[in-house]
């Protein structure tokens, strides 16, 4: 869709990236943005942006990088200011072309990750895994980086090494992982949204 930033295009009169904010918002207690370039183009929002802390862009799995090494530093943060209970433990990434973001996705995956005994857990939807639809443990963040150093690139195989449950939503009416690829894509989430349909509501 012309190499520019996919979540920066408009939907239904606003920005794709505030569809995701919007359903990310009541189910976090922070978040911030994963992306290299100038960080001016994301003032709007007022969240952090989070550059790769690798050179040479190594794709998704240095932005999870990048939301780990930024929650270790909330906590250090919080025991230096002497404030208890303020250490985020883990990370949930979601790309930020996905407008139909379940409501209870954090919850799922959490309850995914409890059940199997697994330390990550991932989305799936209509018979495939989107593991950069994530739970992440901060404790894996030096595992990461030492296998992105190794050249690990693949997100769904280093989760799967590490051991990864997975949280099974429905694909129909309305696939809640649905990606923003295309302009077919794009019209296609339009049209939902025009025609009244609330992925959020059917899908809980």
């Amino acid at each position: 869709m012309g190499g520019g930033d996919k979540p920066l295009l408009p939907l239904a009169g606003r920005p794709l990236l505030d569809h995701v904010l919007g359903r990310l918002r009541p189910q976090l207690g922070a978040l911030a943005l994963s992306a290299n370039g100038d960080p001016a183009r994301f003032a709007a929002w007022g969240l952090p942006v989070l550059p790769d802390p690798l050179p040479d862009h190594p794709g998704p799995l240095a932005g999870v990088l990048a939301a780990l090494d930024h929650a270790a530093g909330l906590g250090a943060g919080a025991r230096e200011a002497g404030v208890a209970g303020q250490a985020p433990a883990w990370v949930v990434s979601v790309p930020g072309d996905c407008p139909f973001i379940p409501p209870d996705l954090v919850a799922r995956l959490h309850a995914a990750r409890r059940a199997t005994g697994r330390p990550l857990a991932c989305a799936r939807s209509a018979g495939r895994a989107h593991p950069t639809v994530g739970l992440w443990p901060v404790s894996c963040r030096e595992a990461l980086r030492a296998a992105l150093l190794a050249g690990e690139r693949k997100v769904g195989r280093w989760a799967a090494s590490q051991g990864c449950a997975e949280a099974e939503w429905p694909a129909e009416p309305v696939d809640p992982f649905l990606n923003a690829n295309t302009l077919a894509d794009l019209a296609a989430a339009e049209a939902l949204l025009a025609g009244g349909d609330r992925p959020g509501r059917i899908l809980r």
